[in-house]
């Protein structure tokens, strides 16, 4: 590869960084209509995208899109967040033409 084009290969935008950074967005949008406080953790690589609030209630939400899965041990480390605040833990998977599945991993007791 020539240096060039080495250049203007590191120049190109992460699609699938801009992809989920969207439906983050999206899903910070969907809550706050419902009336939430809504916090995204940017870039975190964390298991947590976004944490919400809401008279008293806190959710914590990862975010997938398209074909993303979440791992086993993605789901348990969720669940230990929520656990350490006493917190709602759901993923938000959006699928294709917008369709969206939330499932839910821990309530609050």
């Amino acid at each position: 590869m020539l240096r060039s084009e080495r250049a203007s290969f590191k120049k190109l935008p992460n699609l699938n960084y801009n992809k989920g950074r969207s439906k983050e967005y999206r899903a910070m949008e969907l809550l706050r209509t419902e009336g939430w406080v809504v916090a995204r953790s940017a870039a975190s690589h964390s298991p947590v995208d976004i944490f919400a609030a809401k008279l008293g209630r806190t959710l914590l939400v990862q975010v997938k899109s398209g074909k993303a899965r979440v791992k086993a041990e993605e789901a348990k480390e969720l669940v230990k967040w929520a656990e350490a605040f006493d917190a709602d833990a759901e993923i938000w998977h959006f699928k294709g033409r917008g369709h969206l599945e939330k499932r839910r991993l821990r309530a609050r007791k």
